[in-house]
């Protein structure tokens, strides 16, 4: 034999390390109290938000939100990211709910009605991308240090670097968990100060938890896949 054992073991430890997951490629260590943890550190909290449809508004009303829209990015001395999803309706909890409620039904008519009503439903429910609907959601940063736009400037190559070093020591465990004691209460302040702002404009913010955050992941990650599969119970 040209290697011994050894040396054979060694080798293909190092053909293993270079062969990276989908979890080594995310920029994610963990999600804790409903905050992401990246892998260098920096947190992250996600917030939901429903859309306002200005067209139902009158001019003044339009007028009014977006000059209060104007104030609310103004002041905010912290970078947000802004993330727009389209996505196909999920019926299959109302399908569910219906179907339930149908079976109590005695009056013949009624019912049958309420059956044909059901199979429409399913087959647009079969028929995923059939009806789209749109998702808002607010990312809310807070990094280690006072300079947040510094982070931002990084370039691609170095976020991508970053990532990949996906190898954990026992400093950078220390130093994320003290980060995240630390940073957890100024993201908080952070999370009032755009839930108040768009609250004011009648737009109603939800920050998810942990299994909507992973919920959120999955389906991003997996675009082709049932949303039903993502979902934690």
């Amino acid at each position: 034999m040209l290697f011994n054992l050894g040396e054979q073991t060694k080798i293909q430890n190092q053909k293993t390390d270079k062969n990276f997951n989908t979890e080594a490629m995310l920029p994610i260590s963990e999600i804790k109290n409903d905050t992401v943890i990246l892998k260098d550190g920096w947190l992250r909290a996600i917030l939901k938000v429903t859309g306002l449809n200005l067209d139902l508004k009158n001019y003044d009303e339009q007028q009014v939100i977006l000059e209060q829209y104007k104030r609310f990015l103004n002041g905010l001395w912290f970078p947000i990211q802004i993330l727009i999803r389209n996505t196909y309706l999920d019926l299959s909890n109302y399908i569910s709910y219906v179907q339930k409620n149908v079976k109590r039904i005695e009056q013949w008519n009624l019912k049958n009605q309420w059956e044909q009503y059901l199979e429409f439903l399913d087959d647009i429910d079969s028929q995923q991308g059939l009806i789209y609907v749109k998702e808002f959601y607010i990312v809310v940063p807070y990094y280690t240090d006072e300079d947040d736009t510094s982070h931002i400037n990084e370039s691609r190559w170095k976020k991508l670097l970053n990532v990949l070093d996906s190898k954990d020591s026992v400093e950078k465990i220390v130093s994320r968990y003290r980060n995240f004691v630390k940073g957890n209460k100024n993201l908080e302040t952070r999370i009032n100060l755009i839930a108040d702002g768009l609250g004011w404009m009648g737009i109603p913010v939800e920050r998810l938890g942990v299994a909507k955050i992973i919920n959120l992941l999955f389906r991003h990650y997996n675009p082709t896949s049932h949303s039903s599969q993502a979902t934690m119970k």
